[in-house]
């Protein structure tokens, strides 16, 4: 008899974990179905809206280019406060490979990863902020790309500093002001 009672509870239970809402019905989105009088299983969105977050009205600003090429200016003034924003991203992102001054010397790279270019050399000071909008947008080579990590304001913060880091490794003493000339010395 007890083995019974322990079947009945047995069946009693395995009814129990029955998963129902697991295997129910299902539509895939804009796939064809009867659901709808057009045979979509989705409505389309009303003309003219655009959704929260995603209305890219500033071509340069979000690709970096004017036209097919890349920029040769920034897309908003750049002042103090975005330099130390883009000395942060730089130090956060960029210098674990490129290092704090932008040789290619970062921390990985001392410990074997592939060396990246030394973002100071002629070829890249002469190249556009919008060719390193890209590379960080896209990646390049060993590089990942950043678009995930990295806010589209903040590379351009970031751009603006490299162009600080390539100016400072190419100066000379001429170049900084009487001023502070005696701080140096």
């Amino acid at each position: 008899m007890r083995a019974i009672q322990a079947a009945a509870v047995l069946v009693l239970f395995s009814a129990a974990c029955r998963q129902d809402m697991h295997d129910q019905p299902r539509y895939t989105a804009l796939k064809p179905s009867p659901f709808f009088a057009d045979g979509s299983s989705a409505r389309s969105p009303v003309a003219g809206t655009v959704a929260r977050g995603d209305l890219r009205d500033d071509e340069l600003l979000y690709t970096g280019k004017q036209g097919e090429e890349p920029s040769t200016v920034f897309p908003f003034p750049i002042d103090d406060a975005v330099m130390e924003r883009g000395r942060e991203r730089f130090d956060i992102y960029c210098s674990p490979c490129h290092g704090r001054t932008g040789t290619g010397d970062g921390i990985v790279v001392q410990r074997g990863f592939t060396k990246p270019p030394s973002l100071v050399t002629d070829r890249l000071v002469e190249a556009p902020p919008g060719h390193f909008f890209e590379i960080i947008t896209n990646g390049f080579g060993a590089m990942p790309d950043h678009a995930a990590q990295v806010r589209v304001r903040d590379r351009w913060a970031i751009i603006a500093y490299i162009s600080a880091l390539q100016l400072a490794a190419n100066a000379k003493i001429d170049d900084v002001p009487p001023a502070e000339r005696a701080r140096l010395q």
